[in-house]
């Protein structure tokens, strides 16, 4: 069985988001699937998707500091900055850290780790909503 979505994810502002519960209140479908996987891409250049950690927030504070120093807003260096200081760290964010994943369906229940959730980091001041295609794959 092969189903394939659009789905619009809330506006959220800059930072690492667990969209998790999102993605799966917009996916009950899942439920139908005894094996398979979930693939998701997000459908922009400023923003990522991934796995990481669901419970302490400071996890996902200390992300966002990182990648905060390692690609700076407004920085001389850019050339590309006429969408704003924020817009080409953005596109840095998103080429180190990618803008799919793959997750296991067992039992209708993504098999994600205790500890794991799926990431949104939007790395855009003013993002907005996000589109991302969900692509189950299973039986």
């Amino acid at each position: 069985m092969w189903i394939q979505k659009q789905l619009t994810l809330k506006c959220h502002p800059r930072g690492f988001h667990i969209i998790t519960d999102e993605i799966e209140r917009q996916l009950p479908e899942l439920r139908q699937i005894r094996t398979g996987l979930l693939h998701l891409f997000l459908q922009h250049t400023s923003a990522s998707l991934g796995i990481n950690e669901n419970a302490d927030p400071t996890v996902r504070a200390d992300l966002e500091e990182h990648f905060n120093r390692s690609a700076p807003d407004g920085a001389c260096w850019y050339q590309h900055d006429y969408e704003g200081d924020d817009d080409m760290p953005a596109h840095i964010k998103c080429s180190t850290l990618g803008c799919q994943i793959t997750i296991p369906i067992s039992s209708g229940l993504l098999a994600l780790g205790t500890w794991q959730g799926i990431c949104l980091g939007e790395h855009r001041d003013q993002g907005g909503a996000r589109r991302v295609i969900a692509t189950i794959h299973g039986e």
